[in-house]
């Protein structure tokens, strides 16, 4: 710094540098992104690449794609939304195909697996057809590769008709009471139960249907899960139509037979009666050279119950009675009831593998989670192996008498299997109800029907056996001109909706062997609604025989009194025509109805209004008697019309 005097400090300039100054950053909006993100390098978004990618393929687009052929699974109806789908082609496309054979959809629309499969191989796919009740393959009769099979016990259907002593015979089988507890000594419920024999020391399973007529669809499915038939016919009552419809069951199940003569006990027992009588039927013993095996017992006296108990084991030892029993269980559920404190409880006889707590099992439209098995005993059990009946608890709601019962893996197909079936039930029942599908037979019928009367019910029962038995007997009832509605019929007691149900329809309401809870009985009384309990199948149906008679039109019959000829017509003033009559046969009554024939040609038909003999008003006039006859407002009478007399009687049907 040079100074020089009196004059100001002047400063040096600074150095020039060469530094290049760096790329100015582009500051854009302060934002909170922007802020956060300063030090971020920006990079392309995914939008602009598509964007890119799309450009240099634009030229390239209208090339045809590569067509991709797939087989596709087309069950009974499928939408069109979904056939596209599946066959990855455009829906608009199919709609195109459509239009073509002439028929307009929507995307929404459901086709037939026909169409489906037209328009999938028309577009070059192979077509796999599934029905919906594939649901069931596999559940059961699956072939066991396995050959660890072990005998089991025999299953033994013991039938024969009412009152021939089949209960009291498992009785002395198994020490216990059975008769005791049944209404008017009639078995009403299939009941299953294991005996052990003392001889061989195996186990026999013994199911006892009911002999009542009513029962015949329970009978015809005790002899489809049996393996032996035990004929009871009593030595002092020989053979009788159920004991006929026994024969024929066991013929129809294809199994083997074994009569069992009982009441041999009693003064007028006569087996060789029995024997003779049952060849009739085809039945030969081995006493007169057939292949049938007869024993004489007698219930009461406990007499050759252990002979009978050989018999069987024998008959199933030829059988030679073989299953797996580690496999997944299948069996029939033999009765079914609605439980107060349990649910839903079915009687099953296990028939193959082994049922065990925990088990997710179906039967019929019902699922469940097996909760409890109970014996026939009462005892509980950790699980139910081959031909042994059990009490299973843990079903959803009561399945049928007859169902098959399976054990499945998850409840996934548990459920696609029961609303599958479900499904089927609510349209066969709706189809039942509309009559709309149907034979010209049945549109016939419909037109005879449509002028009967009905008479609604509401059954309840306590199990499903007695339901399906009354069912079937008031069915029978019916005629052209009168039949009982069944509104509903369930198992399980009388409830507030059952009474609503018979408030609407102005329908009786019948309990078999259950009763109205308090608030149903209470509805029932405000309402007028009458309930009727019974426990022996005869007297329900007897007595709603004589109840359905009274809607029979009652008959009317024509009784002749007599006949009377006009001899004079006489005009008398407030009164009017009398006729001058003689009775010539029979009698004539006042009060009864007339009918005026002139020329053989009835003229007019009504009511006598006056009898008189002379000046006397009389009630009836005798043959050969002159009398003054008036008609009610008729006068138009001629000098020898003739005067017919009958009385109208009303005689009231019965079924």
């Amino acid at each position: 710094m040079v100074r020089r005097p009196g004059g100001a400090v002047r400063p040096v300039a600074a150095p020039k540098t060469t530094h290049k100054p760096g790329p100015q950053k582009e500051r854009g909006r302060l934002t909170l992104t922007t802020a956060l993100n300063a030090d971020d390098v920006r990079e392309r978004s995914i939008a602009s690449f598509r964007r890119r990618t799309q450009r240099l393929k634009g030229h390239a687009s209208n090339e045809p794609k590569e067509k991709l052929i797939r087989e596709v699974t087309i069950p009974e109806a499928i939408t069109i939304q979904e056939l596209a789908n599946r066959m990855s082609e455009r829906a608009v496309d199919v709609i195109r195909m459509l239009m073509k054979q002439g028929a307009m959809h929507k995307i929404t629309d459901v086709i037939d697996a026909d169409t489906a499969q037209l328009i999938a191989e028309e577009l070059g796919h192979s077509v796999k057809r599934v029905a919906a009740s594939d649901v069931e393959e596999g559940l059961f009769d699956v072939v066991d590769n396995s050959t660890d099979t072990e005998p089991r016990s025999p299953v033994v259907t013991v039938m024969g008709h009412v009152d021939h002593g089949k209960t009291s015979l498992l009785d002395a089988l198994r020490h216990a009471n059975v008769v005791s507890g049944e209404a008017g000594g009639i078995t009403q419920h299939i009941g299953a139960y294991q005996v052990t024999s003392p001889e061989t020391g195996t186990k026999i399973t013994f199911i006892d249907t009911p002999g009542h007529a009513a029962f015949t669809a329970m009978r015809a499915r005790g002899a489809k899960v049996t393996d032996i038939v035990v004929l009871v016919v009593a030595a002092d009552d020989g053979v009788m139509p159920q004991t006929i419809e026994a024969i024929n069951h066991a013929k129809a199940a294809k199994v083997p037979m074994i009569v069992a003569i009982n009441k041999i006990d009693k003064p007028d027992a006569r087996p060789e009666r029995v024997r003779t009588e049952l060849l009739q039927y085809e039945v030969q013993v081995e006493s007169l050279g057939g292949d049938v095996v007869d024993v004489e017992v007698s219930a009461k006296n406990k007499t050759n119950l252990d002979k009978l108990l050989e018999m069987i084991a024998l008959q199933a030892e030829i059988l030679d009675l073989k299953t797996n029993s580690e496999r997944p269980a299948e069996g029939t559920v033999i009765e079914a009831k609605l439980d107060r404190g349990r649910g839903p409880v079915a009687t099953v006889l296990v028939q193959r593998g082994t049922l065990r707590v925990g088990d997710i099992i179906v039967a019929g439209a019902e699922m469940g989670r097996v909760r409890a098995l109970i014996s026939d005993q009462g005892e509980n059990l950790e699980e139910a192996g081959p031909s042994v009946p059990v009490e299973v608890l843990g079903f959803n709601g009561p399945p049928e008498a007859g169902d098959r019962l399976a054990v499945v893996e998850n409840e996934a197909r548990a459920r696609q299997v029961t609303s599958y079936r479900a499904h089927q039930k609510r349209e066969n029942a709706a189809a039942s109800i509309s009559g709309m599908r149907g034979s010209l037979e049945q549109m016939m019928s419909q037109l005879k029907t449509a002028g009967r009367k009905e008479f609604p019910l509401i059954v309840k029962a306590d199990v499903q056996g007695s339901l399906e038995a009354i069912l079937g007997s008031l069915e029978k009832l019916g005629t052209d001109e009168v039949a009982a509605r069944i509104l509903h019929a369930g198992v399980g007691g009388i409830s507030e909706s059952d009474v609503t149900l018979a408030e609407g329809f102005n329908a009786a309401i019948i309990g078999f062997s259950v009763r109205a809870n308090k608030e149903a009985a209470a509805a029932a009384k405000r309402n007028g609604i009458e309930i009727r309990y019974y426990n022996i199948i005869y007297d329900l149906v007897d007595d709603i025989k004589k109840a359905m008679s009274g809607l029979l039109a009652p008959t009317l019959r024509e009784t002749m009194l007599g006949n009377a000829q006009i001899l004079e017509v006489f005009n008398i003033s407030k009164v009017g025509k009398v006729a001058g009559c003689r009775v010539t046969d029979g009698t004539v009554e006042r009060g009864a109805n007339v009918r005026l024939i002139r020329d053989n040609v009835v003229v007019h038909e009504g009511k006598l209004s006056t009898l008189k003999r002379f000046k006397d008003e009389v009630k009836e006039v005798q043959s050969g008697q002159e009398c003054g006859m008036a008609f009610e407002n008729y006068g138009d009478m001629r000098v020898g019309d003739v005067i017919e007399c009958y009385r109208i009687e009303t005689i009231q049907r019965s079924l």
